[in-house]
Order: C-alpha cells, then structure tokens, then sequence
C-alpha cells in the first residue's frame, strides 16, 4: 500500500526501486521523468502526504514553528509575523489546544495525537489538491482517531481535495471512502464503490479481511486468586521550568492519585486517549521513571527499592513496547535479542539457553530456523511477536503491554491477540494491557480503567463497563470505538 502512495511522489529508494512500466499523472501531468527541481513543485504544493509514524517523520531537533513555516517559506514565501500567523492559524484548524504554546514544542513533548495533528498542519499548509494520508490514525486512539479522520473530512470539503487513504482499518475505510481497492502481496484483488465491496465482497482475501475483527472474550480466570500489584496514591509528576535558572513553575500532573489492584492471572487494560498518562503509569508501575505513592508487588512493596535492588525483579515483570521496530535492536539478531535476558538473569549455559529461545519462538508462532536474522527482515507482526518472545523467556508473573498491536493490521491483531490469551492461559500470566483501541481491551481484559488528563475517571470490571458505561468520556470512547 505505502509503495505505491510514495511512488506518486518519487519518495522510493531509488535506483535500487525501479518503475519498469507504467505511468503516474498528476493532473495530468507524467510523475515518472521529472527532474527534482519540478518534483519538488509538486510535493507539499499540489500533491502532500501525512506518514504513519509522526515521531519519526518529524524532525526531532526543530520546534514545532519552524518545521511548519519552512513549507509555508518554500513554496508561498511566507517570512516573519505573516509565516507565524498562518501557522497559528493552521494549529487552530487542525485541533490543537494552545497553539500559542505549542509553537515552541519540540515533537517528543508532544503526545502522540498532537504530533500527527502538526503533521496534518504541516501537510495541508499550502491547500494541496491531493492528500496522501499513509495510516494517519494507526498510532492513535479511537476518540482522537475519529476526530483526525473527521478532521480530514471537514478539511476536505473546505479545500475541495482529494484524499488517498491507506489504512488497515476497515471500520475507517467504511465510514471515510467513496472507492476502495484492497490489495494483497502487491496487486490490487479487488476495487469497487465502497459501500459495494463492503456488501458484497468478491475475492476471498476481502472477506477473510472483513471477518478478521479481534473477537472473544478474555481468558476464564479463577475466582480466588491472589494480589499481584497493587498501588496506592500513585503520582507521576514532571516540573514545568521556566527561566535560564529552570525554576520549577508548576508541573504537568502525568499521573495523578491513581490505585490499582491487580490479581494473578488477570488482565488490566487501561484505556484513554493519547496524553492521558497511561504509557506513565505503565512505566511508573515497573519502576522505570520516579513516582510518589505505593507500589507493591507480591506482598512486597517495590516503591523505595533502588535500580540495583528492582534488578532481581525485573525477570518477574517484563514490558512489550508499542513499536517493535523501535524497541529491538537493529545490531542483534532475534536469538540474541530474546536470549539477551536469560545471560542477565539466567545461570544456564549456551546449549540450554538456545533451546529456550527455539522453544519460545515456537510458542510465539515463528519459526525457530528464522533466529539469526535481524528485526528489519521481519513484517510488523512478526516483529511484536519477537517483542512478546523476548518477555516470555524469562517466564515473568506480570507482563506489561503497552498498545502492542496499534501499528499492526487487523487480521495480524486478531492473531497477536489469541497468542496472548492463550498464552494467559498456559502459564497463568498477568497483564497490564494499555491501548486505546478498545475492541482489543474487550477482547483481553478482565478489568478496566479509563484515564483522562492523569486521572481514572472510571474503573471496574470490564463487562460492566463496556455495558453501561457511567461517565461521559468512557461513553464517549465507546461511541468513538464502536460506532
């Protein structure tokens, strides 16, 4: 799908990529043969794109304000208080609160929604007559995803162009396209009208992808089971500084007053949108970033232990990341990736340790003979099946899972989340699930609490609430997740 949006825009690696035959036209006009210069008329003028992954498609030393005048100056010659108030202006259309303050972020200090809404910005700077969104609401929530996509539509009718879509999502490609093509291993099995295709698909691969929904319910879990973690009173602040001499001002309450119980066997799944602290608590829980309040883990409280003494407990307690291509190393191959752990906290020797990592890689579903390649050579899915592979080695109580299928496609969610249940199951696992598509949190968690802004607005068993949801914002997700 992404081949093909950036062929449009000659973004390939070439001349290792090559376009043996064909043609593109851009109103009319032949893509194939232009030079750079021409190109470069082209992209972010009449023809812009919005990539998947923001934090990296933005440029991590720049603010906010500069990367956006810098397409308004190159192709409209914007300078000055005329370039600042466009890009004010831009940051008001696309949803951003506080624009004024936003101008001097750089893009780690934004969350995740907020970094695709620069991007969009960014994109729709000079009213292009085509937009090329590439994912654009993978990496999001349900309720800030509905808002980007409705976002696009309104931007659409005002500017009268035209979008191309690529996503994974078909509940998207229902409610936001006109056509659709859906495309397996590089050719296009089937295009139609949209409302036709969904009705009524003709290829198997459109109807194995419309079935493909992550369904179920979690795992059967025992009734009297013991605590595993609990928190009382937990607070994650960051200070706010201001000055040359950093005074703390205020701080940004990431994390705020928040109790948690967590039984063996169990999974939490804590929901909210992006910036509403759940990846912070997350990391909180397992000690990886400073938090006031009670924290304990069987029986034991983990809260005032120091990095070297948590060291004999972090093979109890392991993380799967959200991107998997980010959180392994590219230097490694996968068996010295998931072995990694057992050299730390395991004793055995070299034979035993690689029939630990053949015997995981089976049980994630991989094939054992595949582990000396590199993450690169991995699709997405099977990458996450490495990071889950990596935690499961060390055979841990607790596993926490911090959105680990947003960036993956339906038919490959459904997979990862069968593994994981059945996983749960086999060795009585507990998990700490974060994620803001809540199809996925129905189908895993026991238990839910819904963030917002640092504090949990609703928390309780996870049938109760996905049935008769008390407050606004949980009704208002739900509305988002299951329209």
């Amino acid at each position: 799908k992404s081949v093909s949006a950036l062929s449009i825009l000659q973004l390939l690696p070439y001349p290792t990529a090559s376009h043996p035959s064909g043609s593109i036209l851009v109103n009319g006009q032949e893509v194939m043969n232009l030079n750079t210069d021409q190109l470069r008329k082209i992209r972010g003028n009449q023809v812009s794109m919005i990539f998947q992954e923001p934090m990296t498609s933005l440029n991590p030393l720049h603010r906010v304000e500069k990367q956006i005048r810098e397409v308004l100056f190159l192709h409209k010659g914007l300078t000055g208080t005329e370039a600042t108030a466009r890009v004010l202006e831009l940051l008001t259309l696309v949803g951003i609160r506080d624009p004024q303050q936003k101008l001097l972020a750089y893009p780690h200090e934004l969350s995740g929604g907020q970094r695709q809404r620069v991007m969009i910005a960014m994109a729709l700077a000079n009213e292009p007559e085509l937009l090329i969104a590439d994912e654009p609401t993978t990496a999001l929530d349900v309720t800030i995803q509905a808002q980007i996509l409705q976002l696009l539509a309104e931007l659409q009718k005002k500017l009268g162009m035209a979008i191309l879509l690529i996503t994974h999502d078909l509940g998207i490609v229902r409610h936001y396209s006109d056509q659709v093509c859906i495309m397996s291993q590089g050719e296009i099995v089937e295009s139609g009208d949209t409302a036709k295709v969904f009705a009524a698909p003709q290829h198997e691969y459109s109807m194995m992808l419309l079935r493909a929904e992550p369904k179920g319910e979690p795992a059967a879990v025992p009734a009297q089971s013991e605590m595993l973690l609990s928190t009382n009173a937990l607070d994650v602040w960051f200070p706010i500084k201001k000055g040359v001499l950093g005074r703390v001002v205020d701080y940004v309450r990431a994390v705020n007053a928040i109790n948690i119980d967590l039984h063996q066997g169990h999974t939490l799944g804590i929901v909210g949108e992006s910036g509403s602290g759940k990846t912070t608590l997350g990391l909180a829980l397992i000690r990886l970033i400073e938090s006031k309040g009670l924290i304990q883990f069987e029986k034991g409280t983990i809260s005032g232990l120091t990095q070297s003494q948590m060291r004999p407990l972090r093979r109890e307690i392991q993380i799967v990341f959200q991107d998997p291509f980010g959180s392994l190393s590219p230097r490694m191959s996968i068996a010295e990736i998931i072995g990694e752990g057992l050299t730390i906290h395991d004793k055995g020797n070299e034979k035993q340790h690689e029939r630990l990592v053949i015997d995981v890689l089976k049980e994630v579903g991989l094939d054992p003979d595949t582990r000396h390649r590199y993450p690169h050579e991995f699709s997405g899915g099977q990458r996450q099946r490495v990071a889950i592979a990596r935690a499961l080695i060390l055979k841990p109580k607790l596993i926490i899972l911090d959105e680990p299928t947003s960036a993956l496609d339906r038919t490959v969610q459904a997979q990862i989340v069968d593994l994981l249940r059945s996983l749960q199951l086999k060795h009585q696992l507990s998990y700490i699930f974060i994620s803001h598509d809540l199809a996925v949190v129905k189908a895993l968690s026991h238990e839910i609490i819904v963030m917002k802004e640092g504090q949990v607005v609703e928390q309780g068993s996870a049938d109760l609430i996905f049935k008769q949801p008390q407050h606004q914002y949980t009704q208002a997700l739900l509305e988002a997740a299951f329209h």
